[in-house]
């Protein structure tokens, strides 16, 4: 796991982490992008037994802390503010060309990966920037930025007035129409690559909902979606056969697709 830094498209510098298989060199390499939920979080520099799966696997992992990611000082964070879908998603998208333009990537085999924000950016990667990935796993992600703001749970409520200045207020046209199109289910068309979803049915942060109508969206257009819905989970799985069965289908997924 090294760090690395690049450009984005604007001239922000963004930093994340690359990690390669073990003895392979950085060349030509089957990679997983992994962008980190919050989003107002960050990645960091040590063990991840997601990131070491993944490579023991042979695939090289790129996360990267896109604008919005904490740590980088107020003006970084600020930057992500309704950006959802647009700056935030070029900065992930900038990620994978700097991998293709150093050689690290093959450019017919790259992979996204995330969880709830993460989910959100790997629905909009495939969405919104089709021709950059093979195929896609979203766990437990937002789709319908609409639908999300209004199950935003009641122990939430004082953090819902950040919420519409951070993302969108669905109640102002110039908000509604940014939300409208940068919600990955009005645009499921768009979609070439196999997508993988994990959902939880009694996650109180992003509802069950969110992946319903993204998988009969899909289904509506023909698209393949192989959809795994646990009852007895929340937001991420946290039941040990459940983990199996995810990362065993997360093996599997990969193995077909890149």
């Amino acid at each position: 796991m090294k760090p690395i830094q690049y450009q984005s498209r604007d001239g922000m510098t963004i930093h994340g982490y690359l990690t390669l298989p073990k003895g392979a060199e950085a060349k030509n390499l089957p990679v997983v992008i992994n962008p980190h939920g919050g989003p107002w979080a960050r990645d960091q520099w040590g063990f991840n037994p997601e990131i070491q799966f993944l490579a023991n696997r042979g695939y090289a992992v790129l996360q990267m802390n896109f604008r919005g990611s904490t740590g980088y000082g107020r003006a970084f964070w600020e930057a992500s503010f309704g950006e959802w879908g647009l700056k935030m998603q070029d900065d992930v998208s900038d990620g994978v060309q700097w991998l293709i333009d150093q050689g690290i990537a093959d450019p017919k085999r790259i992979a996204i990966y995330g969880g709830s924000y993460g989910g959100y950016t790997t629905l909009a990667g495939i969405t919104f920037t089709p021709e950059l990935y093979a195929c896609a796993i979203d766990y437990v992600g937002v789709s319908n930025l609409f639908t999300f703001m209004e199950t935003i749970p009641p122990y939430w409520e004082l953090y819902r007035q950040m919420l519409y200045e951070m993302v969108g207020d669905p109640d102002d046209p110039t908000d509604k129409t940014r939300l409208e199109a940068t919600s990955p289910v009005f645009h499921v068309d768009k979609i070439k690559a196999p997508l993988l979803i994990a959902q939880g049915a009694k996650d109180p942060r992003v509802n069950q909902a969110e992946s319903d109508q993204m998988v009969a969206a899909l289904e509506a257009k023909g698209i393949p979606v192989e959809y795994l819905l646990k009852e007895n989970e929340g937001h991420g799985f946290r039941n040990e056969e459940n983990r199996f069965e995810f990362y065993g289908a997360m093996e599997r997924f990969l193995n077909q697709h890149l």
